[in-house]
């Protein structure tokens, strides 16, 4: 298991979305605060709605932007809080999809998505 791992969130219809062909998912859902953070954190990211960059992981790396930190068990997934932001998200139980267990804590990256080109 990579120890970084990397989506790309997208909104469809309004909803913070994101598809990961590794694990199956098509368009699964931010809900329940999540989207809410998000929402804040790609304030900066240019042309965020239509894809950026997010990479997490359960351990520090270099970068990061945002650590969230977990705090209560809810519907087969987990709330996490972030102290910087004072906000708090619950993630699904695709969340175990990554992760056998629910870690501790999560650290995380929001970034423009640069397609490559091709000439």
């Amino acid at each position: 298991m990579n120890a970084i791992l990397v989506i790309k969130p997208y909104k469809w219809n309004g909803i913070w979305v994101f598809d990961d062909e590794n694990t199956g998912l098509v368009r699964e859902p931010f809900v329940s605060g999540a989207d809410a953070i998000i929402d804040v954190m790609v304030e900066n990211v240019e042309n965020a709605e239509s894809g950026f960059i997010l990479t997490f992981s359960h351990i520090p790396f270099p970068g990061h932007d945002l650590e969230l930190i977990r705090q209560d068990e809810d519907s087969g997934g987990w709330w996490y809080h972030s102290p910087i932001l004072d906000m708090s998200g619950w993630l699904c139980p695709a969340l175990f999809l990554y992760y056998a267990d629910a870690p501790v804590k999560l650290f995380a990256k929001f970034s423009s998505w640069n397609p490559p080109k091709f000439y």
